[in-house]
This record gives structure tokens, C-alpha cells and sequence, in this order.
């Protein structure tokens, strides 16, 4: 008898994974988090029904989420990254050897742990000593800083259960009291793809717009998310992603990408009309 795994990417879509096996099943305090493997994209990571993350096309989410702002401003010191419980984003961001220190706020600590027996791919730097992290809210979390960290990454669910404080326009303005003076937010921006995703990321732009001066969209191509075309949000209280960003420096520290690359970088920030539209309204 074929396993299949099947996502309802709208009312009308499915993406569907043939797997070999399922290696993990259990209902957090917050979730149902399952892991299984697959015959094409290796192991998968699902929470509540939805595919979080593959081991074959994970690293183009994490290497856009982090790369670009780096390559913005390569100085940063101070991160904070909220959700990430795979370990992607951290694993990233721990490759940059003038990064001090990493606070990473997770929710539901048992992701975490399936990650860390199930997903070594992503969760390989969690015991990084730069990194600290914290199981608690991380709408709660950011209320208590105060231009303390250089950059803030959104590495979220989507916006309902528990990350939907994550979406707010609270949040959102929290982020901005947290950063310093050349801080920036990188936040995971849907897509605009399917119609029932537009009027999130329109809310959710219009509330990014309201705190940060700089707020811009940018893309990838993730073949296992909804549409295959996801964005990205950038915010900054003055950098800007293209007028301030550094080539020169982020290629002399040697990174070895898979997606990412400098070139990349500035076309990523080049939209189709369709999702420029949306924006637009939104704006």
C-alpha cells in the first residue's frame, strides 16, 4: 500500500509527497507535529497538517532569510530570531564568525526536540555557543528589549495558531523598539500566488509599513510551498536592501551557498506586476 502525504494548498489545490515511512507523531500543547521520509525530498517536517520544511529545499528558505539582510549589513552582532525551531535559520547564521550572539525565542520546545532526533540537517548549530534559547512567546519576548539587537528574523508558521501574534501590528512595532539604530526585520511574507493568501500579505505588509520607515518584498522559488513562489518581507529603521548593500564584503568572508548569491540578491527585489499589485494596494 503507497503512504502520501497531502497538503491542501487551497480549497481546489493539493501538493501531494509519496513516503517511505513515518518516523514521528505526536500533539504538542500546541500542535500535531509529524516527520516522514520521502522518496524525492528526503525527510519532511510537518506541524498541524503543513509542511514546515524538506531536507532537499530548505536551504533555499533558510539561505534567503538570512543572506540578504547579512549582506546588507555584514557587521551585525546582536540577532534575535523568533520561531525557527528546525535549527535552519540558526544554522545559517552561526557561519558568520563576527555574529557575538543569537537569542532564539520557540514556542513549543518539543519541535525542537524532533528536530534535534529527526532533522540533524537543520538542527545541527542549535548548540552553538553564541546561542541562547529561550521556550517562551515571542510577541511577550520582544516587549522586553530595547535597541538591543542588530537584526530580527521571523522565522514563523503561518499567521493563526501559534504564530499568530507573530502578524500583528504590536509585534511589528515591538520589533521596531528592539532594534538599534541600523536594525533590520527579515519576516517570512507568504505568497500571492493563490487568492486566498492575498489579503494576508497585504495586512501583513500594511502593519510592517506602519512601523519601519524602509519596507520592502522580496522573493524565492521553494518548489514545496504553497505556489512554489514565496516572499519575503524587509524592514529597517534606515538601511536599504539594494542602495546599502555590500557585495564586495559579504564575498570575502567565503560563504559557500547553494541559492543565495550576490547577483541574486539585487534581482530577488525585482517583482512580477501580479505580486507589485498587491503591494501596491497595500501601501
Amino acid at each position: 500500500m503507497e503512504l502520501w502525504f497531502t497538503e491542501n494548498h487551497t480549497d481546489d489545490v493539493r501538493f501531494s509527497i509519496k513516503v517511505k515511512q513515518q518516523l514521528y507523531s505526536k500533539k504538542s500543547y500546541y500542535q500535531q507535529i509529524d516527520v516522514f521520509d520521502s522518496y524525492e525530498f528526503g525527510r519532511f517536517l510537518s506541524l498541524d497538517g503543513f509542511l514546515m520544511l524538506t531536507e532537499k529545499d530548505e536551504f533555499i528558505y533558510h539561505e534567503m532569510m538570512v543572506h540578504v539582510p547579512m549582506a546588507v549589513n555584514p557587521a551585525v552582532k546582536n540577532v534575535l530570531v523568533i520561531g525557527a525551531g528546525d535549527g535552519g535559520t540558526i544554522r545559517e547564521l552561526t557561519r558568520y564568525p563576527d555574529i557575538e550572539h543569537i537569542d532564539m525565542v520557540e514556542i513549543d520546545e518539543q519541535v525542537i526536540a524532533v528536530c534535534r532526533e529527526f532533522l540533524p540537517q537543520t538542527a545541527c548549530r542549535l548548540d552553538d555557543a553564541r546561542v541562547t534559547i529561550h521556550i517562551e512567546d515571542g510577541l511577550k519576548f520582544v516587549r522586553k528589549h530595547e535597541h538591543a539587537y542588530d537584526l530580527i528574523l521571523v522565522d514563523s508558521t503561518d499567521p493563526f495558531g501559534p504564530g499568530e501574534g507573530l502578524f500583528t501590528k504590536e509585534f511589528y512595532g515591538n520589533c521596531f523598539q528592539a532594534l538599534t539604530d541600523n536594525g533590520m526585520l527579515v519576516n517570512q511574507h507568504e505568497s500571492t500566488y493563490y487568492q486566498s493568501y492575498v489579503d494576508m500579505v497585504k495586512r501583513t505588509h500594511s502593519r510592517i509599513g506602519s512601523a519601519f520607515p524602509v519596507t520592502m518584498v522580496y522573493q524565492a522559488h521553494i518548489p514545496t510551498y504553497p505556489s512554489g513562489h514565496w516572499l519575503f518581507g524587509f524592514a529597517s529603521k534606515n538601511l536599504h536592501p539594494i542602495y546599502d548593500f555590500m557585495p564586495e564584503k559579504w564575498e570575502a568572508l567565503g560563504l559557500s551557498t547553494r541559492y543565495y548569491n550576490t547577483e541574486l540578491h539585487r534581482g530577488c527585489f525585482a517583482l512580477p506586476n501580479y505580486v507589485r499589485d498587491v503591494l501596491a494596494q497595500a501601501d
